[in-house]
């Protein structure tokens, strides 16, 4: 099968048969990807990286979470599931933490780090 000549006044084919009467094809541009918000990927990051090195600094991928969650409403960039993932990932995290001071304070309160009770027994 021979491909079509093009019609008079009309641009060669390239690469696309077009049928006789259609005219050239027209392809749709696809939209530009939304920038992710960087505050949000750093958010859930620390969060992680916080939960499994070093408690206490939960609160701050906490904290960015809710800075991040602010600024993408403002700018309508991506990124509003990383940030409530540091959210929910930070303050559970700080939530471990005072339960664990809290018992640490009991335990030490109730005696549980003195030492053998008994002194008669030599260890």
């Amino acid at each position: 099968m021979t491909e079509p000549t093009p019609a008079e006044g009309q641009p060669p084919a390239t690469g696309y048969v077009v049928p006789p009467g259609y005219g050239t094809p027209y392809v749709l541009p696809y939209a530009p990807a939304r920038k992710t918000n960087g505050l949000a990927v750093a958010s859930l990051v620390t969060s992680i990286v916080a939960l499994n090195f070093c408690f206490p600094a939960t609160i701050v991928g906490a904290i960015m979470g809710h800075i991040a969650r602010r600024r993408i409403k403002e700018t309508g960039e991506d990124g509003e599931g990383l940030a409530l993932g540091g959210i929910v990932v930070g303050w559970i995290g700080f939530g471990i933490t005072v339960a664990a001071i809290a018992l640490i304070i009991i335990l030490a309160a109730s005696g549980a780090f003195d030492g053998p009770s008994r002194p008669d027994i030599v260890y």
